[in-house]
């Protein structure tokens, strides 16, 4: 970050943050393990559902949405479905685990790989819930270059992937 002279561009960090932080360090192993019980169910119970809407969305997307309809927007034949999945991605709000089926069911659809990966990773890179969440951490310029480097990355990784794909095909 020295070289782009953003230092200034992280939110200040408060005394009340730090507070949150301080009182799981004094922690005996009993109370840790309790500690990381609690956070894994409580991370259970926060993306089951995710995985389920991802399940239901590959689902819908394999039974019910031709897959002519899938391949004319998403397909080779498109030169912006990688930036279409891009954008399709963002406003969705997943982990890893709920896009999988989502992913599969696009791949085997025949929409090409690096379409579903530049999709899987708009959604968990830059859905709208986790740039509110980072819009919390730093600044809106910060925010700004993060959202346009990643996404430059992810239609790069996405159409290197077709390309290659394309030509082991």
């Amino acid at each position: 970050m020295a070289e782009l002279k953003l230092e200034d561009q992280i939110q200040t960090y408060t005394e009340h943050t730090r507070d949150l932080y301080d009182e799981s360090e004094n922690f005996n192993q009993k109370q840790r393990l309790n500690y990381a019980k609690e956070d894994t169910l409580a991370i259970i119970k926060n993306v089951y559902k995710y995985v389920l809407i991802g399940v239901g969305i590959g689902a819908l997307i394999h039974n019910w949405i031709p897959q002519e309809a899938i391949l004319a927007v998403l397909g080779h034949d498109n030169p912006f479905s990688v930036i279409i999945a891009a954008v399709i991605g963002i406003p969705m709000y997943a982990d890893i685990f709920g896009t999988i089926p989502i992913a599969e069911a696009l791949f085997m659809a025949g929409v090409p790989i690096g379409t579903v990966l530049a999709f899987m990773m708009s959604v968990t890179a830059l859905s709208l819930p986790s740039m509110i969440m980072l819009s919390k951490v730093v600044k809106p310029k910060l925010l700004a270059i993060f959202i346009a480097i990643v996404t430059i990355g992810i239609v790069i990784t996405g159409y290197f992937f077709n390309y290659f794909s394309f030509l082991l095909m």
